[in-house]
């Protein structure tokens, strides 16, 4: 039930939905039960002689909804004073209103329970999405992608339809079973207490029967996030797949997991369905019952009630069983909701590990330097930097180079704080970067990387991702610096051509064009460039160094690269193996020592 209740305040405001709500089901079970008992006016119009001194159902009820017990009486009186013709339009005009009235609040309290629904799912999962959107970059390199997506997408869409659905069972079915057993009390106090003994002989079984379902709906869930994750790979490197001819392997490997899936679904949803049947058997039995017993009493004449309260009896008794069925199908659905909700809080419970400080200092401009000072940092058990420190002055460009594996890349997620050394300290201007705004200290910088990600929209909205306000001017004069703007022009709408998926429908060269006049537009005062130039082609990677070389003009640069004419004109190069710094100098300096980075040079690691 915790569960239920952290689930439950994402409903809030709840009240502003559960009055309305339960005002218009109050009224609807009224009407609802109401309809019933104008059964027992209709037959004794239709087949009974009025007597003014023979007790019905709306006498015996009368102390309980005394305007019923009137209604009878006026019925009777109509029969002697009108006749019987003129009641049945009385009676009959009574039930079209009470109908009308009871499905105008049946679809009113519909309506409020929509607008609940809608209203927890769209505070739901816009608590997931910030949530992941505002964890570290080093959560995503050990989830599932698919994991979470599935958890944003399908169990949040199970979470808010187990919230809403149990809220009105929990009110409306025990209320209209309520309204029912007064009915049946009023009308025979021996059968109702005999018949009612099947609500818990039933709720007892149907507990036994869905015992097992939370287990079987987290596998479920879990399954299902396996399947997406699988599909988001299969589609992102559908290229590989094809070939290395894998099409066949893919796919034998996505059915076993849909066959689990399916498998796993096809017994929850079996319990789930069992409920209903046992339920509603256990009603058949005893109204049978109750016909065979109440039946006798009215053939044999007996006082007990008149043939028409008993045929309202039985009317009622059988709608019993519907609040009592909903009940049941609602303790069934609940364990698969509260299955998906712990895996849906398990992710809103997720906190990111780096966050502003509660007096963080807001980075305005970029006027000195930037400093690494004894910098150490893990993943997990392994160290990947030891003891790395440099500086970076305003307007200089460093260069990172050194074999695969050696932390140049960790040292650029360093910079704009995706992770943070775990000793030591990244300063800028003197100032910690742990006690700056981080969304200071990235407006401070722009990135370009190997992987030229692109988002499925405009070559126009690509660039201006970090500006969405510049003006159509600045992102053609970015993408001139860029060198971008002539193949724009010819591609088919210009700026407003659509890149597809992740800019597949781009060159990889004028792909990383696009992602650095994004940077260009963006006019950070520092430049992280990483590998920008190592998966281009010839051709493609001397129009990207230009752009690069443009970009980088007047600007502070830290660049990785594995091309000679990509680094041989910095200020500094740093040479990084197994997490430290082998060497530090200039292009010649470093070739003078014929250390390290001559033996790279020697090896080709580096290409003109």
């Amino acid at each position: 039930m915790k569960t239920y209740f952290r689930l439950l305040y994402f409903a809030k405001p709840i009240e502003k939905f559960a009055i309305p709500y339960i005002i218009a089901t109050l009224l609807s079970v009224f009407f609802n039960t109401f309809n019933f008992t104008l059964l027992s006016p209709l037959l004794e119009t239709l087949f009974m002689k009025p007597d003014e001194n023979k007790p019905g159902l709306m006498d015996k009820i009368s102390g309980s909804f005394d305007f019923l017990g009137k209604f009878k009486h006026y019925i009777d009186a109509s029969m002697i004073s009108n006749g019987k013709v003129e009641t049945l339009q009385i009676v009959c005009f009574v039930i079209l209103i009470s109908v009308l009235l009871s499905n105008l609040f049946r679809y009113l309290s519909q309506r409020f329970m929509e607008d609940l629904r809608v209203h927890t799912l769209l505070n739901l999962r816009k608590t997931v999405f910030n949530n992941v959107m505002d964890l570290h970059i080093g959560y995503f390199n050990n989830e599932r992608k698919g994991d979470i997506i599935s958890k944003v997408a399908s169990d949040v869409q199970v979470v808010q339809f187990t919230v809403t659905n149990t809220l009105q069972v929990v009110f409306k079915e025990p209320l209209q079973l309520i309204f029912y057993v007064i009915v049946l009390l009023s009308i025979s106090v021996k059968l109702t207490l005999f018949a009612l003994l099947v609500i818990p002989i039933s709720g007892f079984i149907i507990s036994r029967i869905v015992k097992r379902l939370k287990a079987q709906a987290t596998a479920a869930h879990e399954s299902f996030a396996k399947m997406i994750g699988f599909l988001d790979e299969s589609l992102s490197g559908i290229k590989i797949v094809k070939a290395f001819n894998s099409t066949v392997r893919t796919k034998e490997k996505f059915q076993k997991e849909n066959e689990y899936y399916s498998n796993i679904n096809r017994k929850m949803v079996r319990r789930q369905q069992l409920a209903s049947p046992v339920s509603q058997s256990l009603g058949v039995l005893v109204v049978v019952i109750i016909v065979l017993y109440g039946g006798t009493l009215v053939i044999n004449g007996s006082n007990e009630f008149s043939a028409s309260a008993f045929i309202t009896y039985i009317a009622v008794f059988s709608q019993v069983m519907q609040p009592v069925k909903a009940i049941s199908d609602s303790f069934s659905a609940i364990h698969t909701g509260i299955a998906a909700g712990e895996r849906v809080l398990d992710l809103i419970d997720t906190k990111p590990e780096l966050i502003d400080k509660t007096d963080a200092i807001e980075l305005s401009t970029f006027e000195k330097a930037l400093t690494f000072e004894n910098v150490n940092f893990n993943y997990g058990e392994k160290q990947v930097l030891k003891d790395v420190t440099f500086s970076v002055e305003k307007g200089q460009t460093v260069a990172l180079v050194g074999p695969s594996g050696g932390g140049k890349s960790t040292i650029m997620d360093l910079i704009p704080r995706f992770n943070d050394p775990k000793s030591g300290s990244l300063k800028i201007d003197g100032i910690d970067i742990r006690d700056l705004k981080v969304e200071s200290l990235r407006r401070q910088m722009g990135t370009v990387n190997q992987d030229s990600f692109l988002f499925n929209d405009t070559i126009h909205n690509n660039i201006a991702y970090a500006r969405p306000d510049a003006s159509e001017e600045e992102v053609i004069a970015a993408a001139k610096i860029a060198n971008a703007h002539e193949f724009i022009q010819n591609t088919q709408n210009g700026y407003e051509t659509f890149v597809g998926d992740r800019g597949n429908r781009l060159s990889g060269g004028q792909r990383q064009r696009v992602c650095i006049a994004r940077a260009v537009l963006a006019n950070p005062p520092i430049m992280l460039l990483d590998e920008a130039t190592s998966a281009l082609d010839t051709e493609s990677e001397k129009l990207v160094q230009e752009a690069l070389n443009n970009l980088m003009k007047n600007r502070t640069s830290i660049v990785i690269a594995h091309r000679l004419s990509t680094i041989q004109h910095a200020d500094i190069i740093i040479v990084i193996d197994n997490g430290e710094i082998r060497e530090k100098g200039s292009h010649s300096e470093l070739l003078a020592k014929n250390g390290l980075y001559r033996k790279l040079i020697d090896m080709q690691s580096f290409v003109d």
